[in-house]
């Protein structure tokens, strides 16, 4: 038993180790919605003892390689159309930029995105990947990860859902790979809600994707995106969901709770952000839920309170570019890393740069992968502190 005893009988389960299900997290919540001192209590205690007072980030360069998309969702602004001056379609010689001033950086991660399957829906994307030597953006992302690689980087390729061979040949190169669930309700996709016209998005297709990374031995960065509709026990749902297909796979490194804000150019500008008491109450049920994950909110969106992620369970701040905008969330800038280590150190926190591969995870990955990674890291798996800094 636990030394913590709390006021709440399944958060007192919670801390014995046992699994609790749809119901009762579902009480759990709406006692943290009136009073969320036992839950951020409990989930600060969990992830002490599961992770210590280690709170990591991966340092990176963020890729925008192509943002044409044949998905619309209601809330982003990253997907560009061919005529508009945002679009992206990145060349060999513009990443190989990109990846050189990483290098000088001292980045770790080449973070490489792209919309669903563009050269579906675009004929100026088809003509593009031809121009490039290839057929589907799965095939041109490998390639740039192969660059990435070779330029002293370490891929991470968030590109949508993927079929097995494409998944496998992305493996090869990239030490992790990432898909957002952002929720596991079908009522989402209906019509006048935001995944209506994102095909992709259809929660079976994103399971079908994770799941197959599980079959392939692939750790897999996922998560939920909240304030976009759902309620909270869609929200508890989707992370029971993901919480199963580990339990299952063993092979999902990481949860990221991302906190939607309204873009000005999308047709959900006038719905209310996310509200941060609302993030930390599900940052601290995903800890409840998952005591050993490792579990992320996204500091650029919360930029004035990383105290409360602190206290309700997280233990990595994602990816944080030095010089590339956040191509997702153009309006809030990245966090300086040595103004967010100090305030993890003042909270009693230590702050290192992990590999976009957790160090849990780094023996599913290629040898190559690992014997690279080993050539810069420190005795836990994490990346040398000369180097990053």
């Amino acid at each position: 038993m636990s030394e913590l005893v709390l006021h709440s009988e399944w958060l007192n389960r919670a801390l014995e180790g046992r699994h609790l299900d749809s119901h009762q997290l579902t009480e759990v919540y709406d006692e943290a919605a009136l009073d969320a001192d036992d839950l951020m209590r409990a989930a600060e205690h969990l992830c002490h003892t599961h992770k210590g007072n280690v709170v990591s980030f991966s340092k990176k360069a963020f890729l925008n390689v192509i943002n044409m998309c044949r998905d619309t969702c209601t809330y982003c602004t990253y997907k560009a159309e061919p005529s508009q001056d945002k679009l992206s379609m990145m060349n060999t010689k513009a990443a190989s930029a990109v990846l050189e001033t990483a290098r000088r950086y001292g980045c770790v991660e080449a973070l490489l995105v792209g919309g669903e399957r563009p050269e579906e829906r675009y004929p100026e994307a088809r003509r593009w990947l031809r121009q490039q030597g290839f057929s589907s953006t799965p095939q041109y992302m490998a390639h740039i990860s192969s660059m990435a690689l070779d330029a002293g980087l370490f891929p991470h390729t968030n590109t949508g859902n993927l079929e097995g061979s494409e998944l496998s040949e992305l493996a090869s190169t990239n030490v992790s790979l990432g898909i957002m669930l952002e929720n596991i309700s079908e009522r989402l996709a209906e019509r006048g809600m935001p995944h209506y016209l994102a095909p992709s998005k259809l929660p079976a297709r994103r399971m079908d994707t994770i799941r197959e990374a599980g079959r392939l031995r692939i750790p897999i960065t996922t998560g939920i995106l909240i304030g976009i509709g759902e309620t909270p026990i869609e929200a508890i749902d989707s992370l029971l969901a993901i919480d199963q297909m580990h339990r299952r796979y063993g092979h999902v490194q990481e949860i990221i709770i991302q906190n939607f804000q309204p873009k000005p150019d999308t047709a959900m500008r006038q719905i209310p952000p996310a509200r941060h008491q609302y993030t930390a109450i599900l940052a601290a049920m995903a800890r409840i839920i998952m005591p050993d994950m490792n579990i992320q909110v996204p500091p650029n969106l919360s930029p004035d309170t990383y105290h409360t992620y602190l206290e309700s369970g997280i233990n990595d701040w994602g990816g944080i570019s030095p010089f590339t905008p956040d191509y997702v969330n153009p309006e809030f800038a990245w966090p300086n890393i040595i103004d967010l280590e100090r305030e993890c150190n003042s909270r009693g926190f230590s702050l290192r740069c992990r590999f976009p591969v957790y160090p849990g995870f780094a023996h599913m990955t290629p040898t190559v992968l690992q014997d690279k990674m080993r050539s810069i890291s420190d005795p836990d798996g994490y990346v040398q502190e000369g180097y990053w800094r």
